[in-house]
């Protein structure tokens, strides 16, 4: 007799009528890198979701606090000011920072908010970002520059005013808030409104982290970094509709089912969709590091560092948020609905029953029906024990002497001929 695929192979002994006795065979532990691809269910993402409560809420908090007490590192063009740029090589060799910053201090009186290199090679340049200077304060910086550097070049100067800072802050509020708003419709209509405030509740989580990294670790706050937030919002949104509408397919028609209840089909659905929110983030990650180090290292571009910068901490946060927080809340949110309660009640009561009747199965206890139906039966039990998490009920020897309908006590030899599967 052929060993059977599912695990369970013929023992060499036999029963008492000459059955051959099955006994399951240990199976092979599968890495945990073959459960991430095959999207088996294996992690345990929605049953820990107070764990991932914690850790955003804290992440959260001390966001908020580094906004509250640091503040953020405002632009030019969010605070107003002057800038100041001038060619980083002269007759003499070129121009460094700190030649720039000591005439700066000499000139006005004080140090400059920002003194940076922009750009490499002959177009390389040294700008210069401070508070608003009068006409008198710029020439005589502009002066100095020259006539101490001699620069290759003019020195150029712009000027900000605080009401176009104020203004560009009011744009940039004004993008978010339509976003958001535009994304619970969306999200309303296309799902349902549970899954709309869980979708919202991380797109805001994102916000808020990404803007606390940024106070946390003194970046400047520009346009660029608008722009960048509002990109890596849109992408967040994407992996969470991707996760959702998964969950929305496990769980079409779960109220009649009892073999899984609402959390462990949507913890099934972030397992199949796991493997491509990490391939999709670390494909969005390689252009991004490229315009890191390529845009802001070699090049020098204040610009693109302030994009890459944003886009690198919300594309990460964002994959974590709408695997680890959206769906949990999701889940939580459901798990209202008296509907779904009941549900997961029938669910319970019936992973209690296939616990109950795997164990009377181990000690040859079950109730007596012919080899069709108890093969029948032996499937179900292995698909539904496999969901409730409980081994399944391993085939014995006084299986073969049930028939459907017989008598209690009714002899228990076999037909000739008739095979055991």
């Amino acid at each position: 007799m052929s060993t059977p695929d599912n695990g369970i192979k013929a023992d060499s002994g036999t029963s008492a009528d000459q059955t051959p006795v099955r006994s399951a065979a240990p199976a092979a532990k599968e890495s945990w890198f073959h459960k991430l691809y095959v999207g088996s269910g294996a992690f345990d993402i929605i049953g820990k979701r107070k764990r991932w409560y914690t850790f955003f809420a804290l992440l959260i908090l001390v966001c908020i606090g580094s906004i509250a007490i640091k503040h953020f590192n405002l632009g030019i063009d969010f605070e107003g000011g002057t800038r100041i740029q001038l060619p980083a090589a002269s007759a003499s060799g070129p121009i460094t920072v700190d030649q720039v910053k000591s005439i700066y201090q000499d000139a006005i009186g004080k140090q400059a908010a920002a003194v940076q290199s922009v750009g490499s090679g002959s177009s390389a340049s040294i700008q210069i970002r401070s508070d608003a200077l009068n006409t008198v304060q710029t020439a005589k910086l502009k002066g100095e520059l020259t006539d101490k550097l001699h620069p290759n070049g003019n020195v150029s100067d712009s000027l900000v005013s605080a009401t176009w800072g104020g203004e560009i802050s009011k744009q940039a509020l004004i993008a978010l808030i339509v976003f958001l708003v535009l994304v619970t419709i969306f999200l309303s209509v296309y799902f349902e409104r549970v899954m709309a405030m869980a979708a919202l509740a991380s797109v805001v989580s994102v916000v808020i982290i990404t803007a606390g990294i940024y106070s946390l670790v003194g970046f400047e706050l520009t346009p660029a970094t608008v722009i960048g937030l509002l990109t890596i919002l849109g992408f967040s949104l994407y992996d969470t509709v991707v996760v959702f509408d998964k969950v929305r397919e496990n769980t079409r028609g779960l109220l009649g089912l009892t073999r899984r209840d609402f959390p462990e089909a949507a913890n099934l659905a972030v397992n199949q969709t796991l493997m491509r929110s990490i391939n999709t983030s670390l494909i969005a990650l390689l252009p991004v590091l490229g315009l890191l180090v390529v845009g802001a290292g070699v090049l020098g571009v204040g610009t693109l560092q302030d994009l890459a910068l944003v886009q690198l901490t919300g594309i990460l946060t964002g994959t974590v948020s709408s695997i680890c927080l959206a769906t949990p809340l999701a889940v939580d949110l459901k798990m209202r609905d008296p509907k779904y309660q009941a549900q997961a009640k029938r669910v319970a009561a019936r992973k209690a029953t296939l616990a109950r009747r795997a164990a009377a199965g181990a000690a040859g206890d079950v109730e007596s029906t012919d080899d069709e139906t108890l093969d029948a039966e032996l499937r179900e039990e292995k698909a539904f024990a496999a969901a409730a998490g409980v081994p399944a009920r391993t085939p014995r020897a006084s299986d073969a002497r049930r028939g459907a309908g017989r008598p209690t006590g009714r002899s228990s030899a076999r037909p000739t001929g008739k095979k055991r599967r």
